[in-house]
């Protein structure tokens, strides 16, 4: 009967907080808002597709950028949108920050298979919900040396950003970013970038945070952001593992043994990582060594790759005679942008 009358209790404290969450969320968001921005989000669909569709000429989906820019911040003008998620909007990005002080949408438009260019808008969380909306600008083609300065946001070094860690030194947040870049004809890169606010509240992107010795693989120091460039058909993780507290990224090498060219490198098989201690990340050639976890503890940065490992392994235990023939290929379908990015 005890037993009974505990469950009674849980399950009535579960559909109470739980309504209360709702309403919460109902009065952040209301529902006249709502009705306005359902429509809206609806009305750039097609828009948000076709800017990042590789089979359309360049032209169109230039147009379809300009289109949907203007269509997005003028639905980002209705009150409190800053509560409304945009989720249908799978080509742009959205991180947000733990506090709910901001948000960063990011998307990318590609030329051809030779140019990209990133677009993207810091969002802040104002107490009226009136907009407050702080555009990038890619300035990554005007960049000699993309690593050795902090910008702004006229002067920002774009990326798709598909992870933010928020660190705290001092009494002052610090939030890292992680993104990808389609950048060329022969590589990819993926940046890591720290951004911080000043007393204007004005961002302020990358710093000396960044603690490593000079290799050939690495950029330059003194490096204000870190960035991985590689080789085009390559996949190269690098994630934040929320478990071990720290950026995992993978070792990589030349396959033509010249690491000056970075379209050769691939990714070696084993990772380094960064650790974040006294506000700076610190390099880490064992990112698994001394950290808290268990024996039989599996970063969630490797869960994937250890999946594809082991159905690769299947395959090959399975006898010649049996194996089935091989599929008609499909279109590869394209990936939701999240933290387990590794193009």
């Amino acid at each position: 009967m005890k037993l009974l009358m505990k469950n009674i209790i849980y399950i009535f404290l579960v559909v109470v907080l739980t309504i209360g969450t709702i309403t919460v969320h109902a009065q952040k968001l209301p529902k006249a808002a709502y009705e306005v921005l359902k429509p809206l989000e609806d009305s750039l669909k097609q828009a948000s597709y076709d800017m990042v569709n590789p089979d359309d000429e360049f032209i169109f989906r230039f147009k379809a950028d300009s289109f949907f820019t203007r269509g997005f911040v003028n639905a980002l003008r209705v009150p409190y949108s800053f509560y409304y998620p945009f989720d249908s909007l799978a080509s742009v990005s959205k991180v947000y920050s733990a506090d709910s002080s901001f948000r960063i949408f990011t998307w990318e438009v590609m030329k051809d298979f030779t140019y990209y260019r990133q677009k993207g808008a810091i969002q802040m969380n104002t107490a009226d919900g009136s907009l407050k909306i702080i555009p990038l600008f890619d300035a990554s083609d005007f960049a000699a040396n993309p690593i050795d300065s902090v910008r702004d946001a006229k002067n920002w070094i774009g990326a798709v950003y598909y992870k933010l860690i928020e660190k705290t030194y001092n009494n002052k947040k610090y939030y890292t970013l992680l993104g990808s870049d389609g950048n060329g004809a022969r590589s990819k890169k993926k940046w890591m970038d720290v951004l911080t606010f000043d007393e204007q509240g004005k961002p302020k992107f990358g710093g000396r945070y960044f603690q490593y010795q000079n290799d050939e693989l690495k950029p330059k120091q003194p490096a204000y952001r870190f960035c991985l460039e590689y080789k085009k058909e390559a996949q190269v993780r690098l994630s934040y593992d929320p478990d071990l507290d720290r950026i995992i990224f993978d070792h990589l090498y030349s396959e033509e043994m010249t690491p000056d060219l970075r379209y050769t490198l691939v990714p070696y098989g084993d990772y380094e990582g960064f650790v974040w201690k006294n506000g700076i990340w610190y390099h880490t050639a064992t990112p698994f060594d001394n950290a808290p976890i268990k024996n039989d503890y599996v970063p969630k940065s490797l869960e994937n790759d250890m999946k594809r490992k082991g159905e690769k392994q299947k395959q090959l235990m399975i006898p010649k005679q049996t194996q089935p023939a091989p599929k008609q290929a499909q279109p590869f379908p394209k990936e939701k942008i999240n933290d387990d990015n590794t193009n």
